[in-house]
């Protein structure tokens, strides 16, 4: 969903470097040791976090372990921002830049878990290379995870998460949990499970959530 252009978030993300990556050249390796307190702890990584209920709440919680949020918008990335300050979570920065490019901005074998919430469906067949599981996506994620690492993908739109189970398996992925109804297939999962907007939205309404848990392991 695109937001609209809040004046106060743009020169707020411009006013603090330190916390938000704007478009970083991808042939200039990032310092992310001089963007952490300790890059050592375990990193997760939200790609597409709109307005970040998700990333804040989780680096609230698990002060020990690094976050970082991509955005493409900068009013979201503001708005992660906000309360990124608010809350003082030292443990999150925020990247405003393409997923496409995320081997180039982290590297190998870095991330513990990459999460993926409620992306752009892109129904069309003729925009199937911009859905977030689409191979070439698949490839980065790979690279940028550790070997024991996984990616937890969850969406509303049954659309998308049958092409995206059907794009991870003919990518040979392995699952380690795949649910069409996870607020009601998956008590042991939702006792840690974090609500981004739209999954509260959804799930309020009795509508099925979708899952799939999976990994690169060879």
């Amino acid at each position: 969903m695109r937001l609209r252009n809040k004046p106060w978030a743009v020169k707020l993300v411009n006013d603090h470097p330190e916390a938000v990556l704007q478009d970083p050249d991808p042939d200039v390796k990032i310092n992310w040791n001089e963007r952490f307190t300790d890059f050592s702890r375990p990193l997760e990584i939200e790609v597409g976090s709109g307005k970040g209920k998700f990333i804040t709440e989780k680096a609230k919680a698990h002060p020990e372990r690094n976050y970082v949020a991509i955005e493409l918008q900068t009013t979201a990335a503001g708005i992660i921002l906000r309360t990124k300050l608010e809350e003082k979570l030292d443990n999150l920065q925020i990247l405003r830049g393409d997923a496409a490019l995320l081997a180039k901005y982290f590297g190998e074998s870095v991330c513990d878990v990459l999460y993926l919430n409620f992306s752009d469906p892109w129904p069309k067949a003729r925009h199937e290379k911009r859905r977030l599981t689409y191979k070439s996506f698949l490839d980065q994620y790979k690279t940028v995870l550790k070997d024991e690492g996984h990616l937890e993908f969850k969406t509303d739109n049954a659309g998308l998460y049958g092409y995206s189970l059907q794009s991870m398996n003919n990518y040979g992925m392995h699952f380690d949990f795949v649910s069409v109804d996870l607020h009601h297939e998956a008590p042991e999962i939702l006792a840690n499970n974090v609500e981004t907007e739209y999954e509260h939205k959804f799930s309020s309404k009795g509508n099925p959530i979708y899952a799939v848990w999976g990994n690169f392991r060879v």
